[in-house]
């Protein structure tokens, strides 16, 4: 998409606007691929969380991704977007027994990461296949709220609880046909990845009945200019080899399995919005802008950095400002950053705003939350209509105060 491509898609569809280009997923759905090209069987699970609307989901599976779900809303989206339910994994956390029974009934994969579920579960439904969690306590990197194979993380069953879960497998008769993995979403150091995995591959060998193992996710990708990645051929290159000594060992080819969603999405988003304002005081010089953290949260909460270009100035002489939003409290996107001079009504486009945007977006303040496009084969198509005060007020109900 060009700049005048960007400001098109704000004319026509009104500000704050997510725009997502579909051939750069697909250049990202390609570069997996071929990383992980030596392996005989290989499964990418999309990251429903990281971007739900349905037409994404349609045109990621359209590559070949399954889709790896966290709620039974999420496999509900995935099933009406025309993905089968056997592409369908459900790996949640802390979930009620009756949210993974709906899930199994659908006939999706399911993935436990407690003990005590899990023996429920294998109690009633022995012959159901499931894949087990496991916690390696590896701290892979990343903001420490989304880092979770740490050994005080909730997520998972720990390394050290093996014995347990193998008694709760032979005492229940279940069939675990899984084991899964996640470190977290910022995969820093490979070595320290590939070092985990030893770690997944030494428990998957106590199982003689797997079909798969699960290495989750957290490929990396550049926020800012200079920020490091992921090495995906790298990785692909010595997960493969080791993977496949594994399953030589093991005398079986099982599937290696991963579940990707900011790498696949993220650098495919924009955030376009309106400058409403330059207020300068006496230190600073905001740019204040249509929108603020209920629609972009990331700044707040991860201290997250986006790239913010002026595409209405895009050669303009730099300045330096600080780009705030509209909302009634410190919803700061950016400090002191030099952006090419902005005027009033000028569009800012906020990059990698693929993923954990539009799906944390709320509608704090009362504000609406924003449209979605997709810009598919040279045209932008739009995938969700701008919220309107009808939707705000579709759910409540009044009473009658006397």
């Amino acid at each position: 998409m060009t700049h005048q491509d960007l400001l098109a898609i704000a004319q026509e569809f009104g500000n704050p606007v997510y725009v997502y280009d579909a051939s750069i997923m697909e250049a990202q759905y390609k570069r997996l691929a071929k990383a992980f090209k030596g392996v005989k069987k290989v499964q990418f699970h999309y990251a429903v969380k990281a971007l739900s609307n349905i037409s994404v989901l349609k045109l990621l599976h359209s590559f070949g991704c399954g889709m790896d779900t966290v709620s039974i809303q999420e496999v509900q989206l995935a099933l009406k977007a025309g993905v089968p339910a056997s592409d369908i994994i459900f790996t949640p956390n802390g979930v009620s027994l009756e949210e993974l029974e709906e899930a199994a009934a659908l006939g999706v994969q399911i993935n436990i990461d407690n003990l005590s579920i899990l023996e429920q579960f294998g109690a009633k439904h022995p012959k159901t296949p499931v894949c087990v969690r496991i916690n390696p306590h590896v701290m892979a990197g990343g903001n420490t709220n989304i880092s979770v194979g740490h050994i005080d993380s909730k997520f998972g069953i720990s390394i050290h609880q093996v014995p347990l879960l193998a008694r709760i497998v032979e005492n229940t008769g279940m069939h675990i046909n899984g084991i899964h993995m996640h470190t977290g979403s910022d995969i820093l150091d490979i070595d320290v990845f590939l070092y985990a995995s030893e770690i997944l591959f030494e428990t998957a060998a106590k199982f003689s009945n797997l079909e798969f193992i699960d290495f989750g996710s957290g490929f990396k990708v550049p926020y800012k200019e200079g920020d490091i990645e992921t090495n995906v051929n790298e990785l692909g290159e010595k997960l493969t080899q080791r993977f496949n000594e594994f399953c030589e060992t093991y005398g079986k080819e099982l599937t290696l399995a991963f579940e990707p969603g900011k790498f696949l999405v993220s650098e495919a988003g924009k955030f376009l919005t309106k400058v409403n304002v330059i207020k300068q005081t006496t230190s600073t010089v905001f740019a204040q802008v249509d929108s603020g953290f209920n629609h972009l949260i990331r700044p707040m909460l991860y201290n997250a950095q986006h790239h913010i270009e002026n595409v209405s100035n895009p050669q303009g002489k730099e300045r330096f400002y600080s780009v705030v939003g509209y909302i009634c409290e410190t919803d700061t996107f950016a400090n002191n950053r030099r952006i090419s001079e902005i005027t009033e009504g000028d569009i800012l486009a906020f990059h990698n705003a693929g993923a954990y945007c539009f799906s944390m977006a709320s509608n704090y303040n009362s504000r609406y939350r924003p449209a979605e496009v997709l810009w598919y084969k040279g045209a932008a198509h739009l995938i969700r209509k701008r919220e309107t005060f009808d939707d705000l007020v579709a759910n409540q109900l009044e009473i009658t105060i006397s």
